[in-house]
């Protein structure tokens, strides 16, 4: 360490954010959490901090000039380039630092800190009708402060710009810790800043030397990328200089911030910024999907488009598209297409009436069909517009889908040329690409000339990594032939800095690096990225080799756990914050802390389990940071990579218990459908020592329960039981719709005996037949706690009693949604081998409650008429397991189906109760946030004629114990919505 104890301990003793620089448990864990963002590369930083005030930054940048070590600036972690690792002190300006300073209206601008997320600006700034226009497809967790490194642009840049072009003023420290203040200047105060005797009137007066010659400036001119690309990023914005005063007399006033918006945090650190705001966009919106037969077509088409002056022009590969195919997050987006396109072009407009778009639109289309161009195009309107981009916006994270070793690498996904010049540049990179037997996906930002191509390689083969320096080195030779641009929006970073001079020669180089020096004599801030950079094949993360352990999983292509791990491709779409709505992750949206996303558990998985083999099992690390997992399955499909981390902890778990054995309340917990069975038999003196003040204290204190839980009761006589004295009265194989099996899950036959009561006569009044298969439990509780030894001995029987009576015409019809959906989710990928098969026949046979009376809604063997018309309105909260295996537009369909009931879909996440999770002690705080960051409020400002619709157990405990309303299942609001009941209990 470059620094003392004692050294770290003063700066500890003023610092108001958090700081990681002692060797202990939470500090390497943190470390080695960000030695990654979203490219190939890995470095371990010496420490980690977090300011909370641009106080925090002056004193981090003045203890890193002090001890001669780095700082690296970090956002939301979603570079692409390795510009945020580092082997110095990595700095997060993140949600401490997330605030909107000012905003003025009548200006059109605000005053903001970096680390607020661009979505969660822009809901903010919502009522004022402005908003900020550059956007990435990672907006939704992109921090500005990052936006501002990279120069960030998105799907709307060729109307919207990038973030330079809206960048007013800046507050930053520069690597002196000094404060300065960059804002358009007059020539006389532009002077006056170059007689300054401090580090900003050093850097005033050397730019001013340097760019204040007319062969500098033809040189520049000459050497930058062609004007007429909008996305030029490569290396500082000197083009931007010079075409200010006084180097250009008619031009704008100099502004310093036009340098630092793309300087990728090497030459200062912003603190806070002014930003321009453009009014909010026309409502009305239509995207023409233009299906193509090739990508050169969909680049041609893309010529045409951007001549009818559209707002944006999209374009996702046929090889994109493949990867949505059954993928339950895409299912419903898929809709639109028509066939096997090779290329679909998104193309947008927008404009103030209905009509005027869908001229544009048939304006657009016409000009495409005199041209020969596409053979479809699908168009999708205003709500329905999400269908396509969020296709579109997927598409990083959708590649990395590929099984086997060769993945997607960004390497020339950030290259960008004219718009005109992009077919003939395309077909070039396809022919190097072939040269080299080479696939590689297409897609992004067809619009702007910068199509994101990523080649696969396996970098970690000796030929790999050779192809991979040699594309680079190749693409810079075609780029020259187009003046195009090496990074357009991702930055040069430590991946194409080294080839700087190549593209723009010595001579513009040896400029970066004066103004690099300038700014930063003692190369504190960020060194290594753009220029200056380590070889760009070096320090990649290392090889994930799996380890000889038997799983008990089975994952499928992937060879094990690690492989699924490994599928992260850092893009971060875990780091969305509870404003941008979804599921995952909901730990990181309570606590804003990278170790609590899917992104950092996927990374210490793979680190410690690539370095210490099994014996990482047993690291504190991998436990802490798999900790506040809820198992909620949302990474399963809002993670376009499929990283389902609830079963990478249960797999991690059942490790760690064989080596170390099982705690006592885990298995307490685990076993809590026997522990209820043998409570029920005693229920009126089971319920009452768990509510009873004393007792309840001991037994919650044994579970390690919160004493703010109440524990659920049990019944004396269960589903099952109940249900066999029912049958003898009401005969199940007369109904005239034929019969159902019903899943008496284990919280249901114990605890929720009266909705599985009412189910079952909601069946039977709908002319529905109910036979309960006798003594099946899901497992759903061991699984949760990672005993799936005992979970696959359970799932085996399962399907070996389910399997032979289950069919289409007989189904398995499920209550609670975590376990019915664990016979479409881990029992099949959790059987012994020879009953995979099976596993698999079953599951499609397994259907919800929900799903069900959809079916039948559909099939016309449901009427209205068996349901009240009375007016009621509902509002509907999503499970979790349910959103991301099943989904939930059957809850609201069947919800809606009486005539006069209106569904309102809240747009909650995870309840944060997650079954046993937020029952323990040590959770219940964090279960607590999850549940206000939006389920609460919503809930709170309902009226209470409102009825709460929530599937879940565990979610209807949570509103009751949290709020004090009631929920209620589906089945019940139906049951009470039946306009006659003609059976009785």
């Amino acid at each position: 360490m470059p620094w003392s104890k004692h050294e770290a301990e003063n700066l500890a003793i003023h610092f108001e954010g958090e700081l990681f620089f002692k060797n202990n448990l939470q500090s390497d864990l943190t470390r080695k959490i960000y030695a990654t963002d979203a490219s190939v590369y890995e470095v371990q930083p010496l420490a980690v901090a977090k300011p909370a005030s641009a106080k925090d930054i002056k004193r981090l940048i003045q203890f890193a000039e002090k001890h001669r070590t780095s700082i690296i600036p970090r956002g939301a972690g979603t570079s692409l380039a390795g510009q945020v690792v580092g082997e110095g002190i990595v700095m997060e300006v993140g949600a401490p630092l997330s605030k909107i300073v000012q905003l003025n209206k009548k200006e059109k601008s605000a005053w903001i800190e970096p680390g607020i997320i661009r979505d969660d600006l822009n809901k903010q700034m919502e009522p004022s009708g402005l908003f900020f226009g550059p956007e990435t497809s990672t907006a939704n967790r992109a921090l500005l402060g990052g936006m501002l490194g990279n120069n960030s642009c998105g799907l709307h840049s060729i109307v919207w710009g990038n973030v330079r072009d809206h960048l007013l003023e800046t507050r930053a420290i520069l690597a002196d810790g000094s404060e300065m203040h960059t804002h358009p200047l007059t020539n006389e105060e532009f002077y006056k800043k170059t007689a300054l005797t401090n580090l900003e009137g050093k850097i005033y007066r050397e730019i001013h030397r340097m760019l204040n010659n007319p062969e500098v400036q033809e040189l520049i001119r000459a050497k930058f990328p062609n004007p007429a690309i909008t996305r030029r990023n490569t290396g500082y914005a000197l083009d931007a200089l010079i075409d200010m005063q006084p180097f250009n007399p008619a031009g704008q006033p100099f502004n310093l911030s036009a340098l630092l918006a793309g300087s990728e945090g090497t030459l200062a650190v912003v603190h806070s910024m002014k930003i321009n705001l453009l009014d909010q966009p026309s409502k009305e919106v239509g995207l023409i999907c233009i299906h193509c037969h090739t990508l050169q077509e969909s680049l041609q088409a893309n010529i045409v488009a951007l001549s009818c002056k559209p707002t944006a022009s999209e374009l996702v590969d046929s090889f994109i598209l493949s990867f949505t195919e059954n993928h339950p997050n895409f299912i419903e987006d898929r809709t639109f297409i028509e066939g096997k396109p090779e290329a679909i072009l998104m193309v947008e407009f927008r404009a103030e009436t209905a009509e005027l778009v869908q001229e544009k639109v048939a304006n657009c289309i016409q000009k495409l069909q005199d041209a020969s161009l596409g053979y479809a195009y699908p168009t999708l309107y205003n709500e329905a517009i999400t269908k396509g981009w969020d296709i579109r916006k997927a598409g990083l994270g959708l590649i990395r889908n590929l099984p086997g070793k060769k993945q997607p690498v960004n390497l020339i996904e950030d290259c960008a040329v004219a718009p005109i010049d992009l077919p003939a540049y395309v077909a070039d990179i396809q022919a190097l690409l072939a040269k080299n037997n080479i696939q590689a996906a297409y897609y992004a930002h067809a619009g702007a000339g910068e199509l994101h191509i990523e080649p696969f390689l396996d970098i970690h083969t000796p030929e790999g990594k050779s192809l991979f320096r040699s594309l680079l080195t190749e693409t810079v030779e075609i780029l020259k032939k187009y003046q195009g641009s090496l990074s357009g929006e991702h930055g040069d970073g430590r991946l194409r800095g080294e080839f700087i001079p190549a593209l723009m020669g010595k001579e513009v180089y040896a400029l970066f690096q004066e103004i690099k020096h300038v700014f930063d004599p003692h190369n504190l801030l960020n060194p290594g990225k753009i220029v200056n950079t380590p070889p760009m094949d070096e320090a990649f993360r290392p090889r994930v080799n799996e380890t000889n352990t038997s799983h008990f999983f089975h994952y499928g292509e992937l060879a094990g756990p690690l492989a699924l791990a490994e599928k992260c491709s850092g893009s971060g779409d875990c780091k969305k914050s509870a404003l941008s709505g979804g599921t995952m992750c909901p730990s990181f949206m309570a606590t804003h802390d990278e170790k609590d996303s899917t992104r950092a558990r996927a990374n210490m998985l793979r680190q410690l389990i690539t370095s210490e083999g099994d014996q990482a099992y047993n690291n504190p690390e991998l436990l802490e940071v798999l900790d506040l997992c809820l198992s909620c399955k949302g990474c399963q499909t809002e993670c376009p990579s499929g990283v389902d981390m609830s079963k990478l902890k249960a797999e991690t778990l059942q490790q760690h218990y064989l080596q170390k054995g099982t705690p006592l309340r885990t298995q307490l917990i685990g076993h809590f459908p026997k522990l209820q069975a043998l409570a029920s038999y005693v229920a009126p003196l089971y319920n009452m020592l768990v509510a009873f003040p004393g007792t309840s204290i001991i037994i919650k204190t044994l579970m390690g329960f919160s004493w703010n839980r109440s524990i659920p009761e049990v019944h004396f006589t269960s589903l099952e039981s109940w249900f066999k004295r029912y049958s003898k009265r009401v005969n199940q194989n007369e109904l005239n719709h034929g019969q159902v099996y019903l899943f008496a899950d284990e919280f249901t036959n114990y605890n929720d005996v009266e909705l599985g009561k009412k189910t079952i006569l909601l069946l039977n009044e709908l002319g529905y037949g109910v036979e309960i298969p006798s003594q099946i439990i899901s497992g759903r509780s061991y699984i949760s706690k990672g005993l799936l030894a005992i979970a696959q001995k359970l799932a085996n029987s399962n399907v070996q009693k389910l399997a032979p009576i289950v069919s289409e015409e007989k189904p398995l019809i499920g209550i609670e949604p975590s376990a019915l959906l664990s016979f479409r989710d881990e029992i099949p990928t959790l059987v012994s081998a020879d009953l995979r098969e099976q596993a698999n026949s079953l599951k499609k046979n397994c259907l919800l409650i929900d799903e069900f009376l959809a079916q039948e809604i559909k099939a016309k063997r449901i009427a209205k008429d068996a349901f009240t018309a009375i007016n009621q309105k509902i509002v509907l909260h999503g499970h979790c397991h349910q959103k991301s295996i099943a989904g939930i537009s059957s809850t609201r369909q069947v919800l809606s189906f009486p005539e006069n009931y209106e569904v309102e879909l809240l747009p909650t996440g995870c309840c944060g109760m997650a079954g046993s999770f937020g029952y323990e002690k040590k959770h219940y705080e964090l279960s607590q946030q999850i549940a206000k960051l939006v389920l609460f409020p919503r809930l709170l400002s309902t009226k209470n004629s409102t009825i709460i619709a929530s599937n879940g157990t565990s979610c209807r405990h949570q509103i009751k114990d949290g709020i004090d309303k009631e929920g209620f299942h589906l089945a019940e609001i139906m049951y009470n919505a039946l306009a006659q009941k003609t059976i009785k209990p």
